[in-house]
């Protein structure tokens, strides 16, 4: 079942971060499907949170994006080259969001495999935020789509998880963000074991 507008809205980035583990993330091009399980999140926490690109209420023409209703796609490119997608969340103007860092193959596995240049599966095929938006074919077109259409969007396949099944860490990469860089704001399954039961 597609996520709805009203789970978007929800005030609390940090526990949506965590829920949208084991949610599944597809997207649709040339009427071409695939799709990846959501195995790796982090929480971003808009205006009071240093490590958010809309920290102090910073408004950009990259940013705006963030200020929207939420349910919509937030991609940004770094280094030049890599697209990292993120879901907006929370009302209007509460700029907060959630960065989905790894995926596991879920439907059309050879597609993504051909995205990303490889014959099987590997365990760093989908582990990194910019190695899944290429695997899933997300780029800068993808930004301010609505996820509640049929060009990007995330389903509840009932796959969840214990806690005991999930590590929370520090956010990674964000040594600028002070005291934030320490916020138990990342959620991680790293059991692959149990992803494919768990698909079954």
């Amino acid at each position: 079942m597609k996520l709805s507008r009203e789970y978007y809205l929800q005030e609390n980035v940090v526990h949506l971060a965590k829920d949208l583990l084991g949610k599944v993330l597809f997207t649709e091009i040339n009427g071409q499907r695939c799709a990846g399980i959501i195995t790796e999140t982090e929480a971003y926490e808009g205006i009071t949170d240093k490590a958010s690109h809309a920290y102090n209420n910073k408004r950009t023409k990259r940013t705006e994006i963030m200020y929207r209703e939420g349910g919509v796609s937030y991609v940004y490119l770094i280094y030049g080259m890599y697209h990292l997608f993120n879901v907006v969340t929370n009302i209007k103007d509460i700029p907060h969001a959630v960065l989905i860092r790894a995926i596991y193959p879920y439907e059309n596995e050879r597609l993504i495999f051909k995205r990303r240049r490889t014959q099987k599966y590997h365990r760093n095929l989908l582990n990194g935020p910019g190695k899944l938006t290429i695997g899933l074919g997300i780029n800068q077109n993808f930004n301010g789509e609505d996820l509640t259409e049929n060009k990007i969007w995330i389903e509840d396949k009932g796959i969840t998880f214990t806690d005991n099944e999930i590590e929370i860490t520090p956010r990674i990469g964000i040594d600028y963000a002070e005291e934030d860089a320490l916020l138990p704001y990342r959620f991680v399954v790293n059991n692959e074991e149990l992803l494919r039961q768990k698909m079954i």
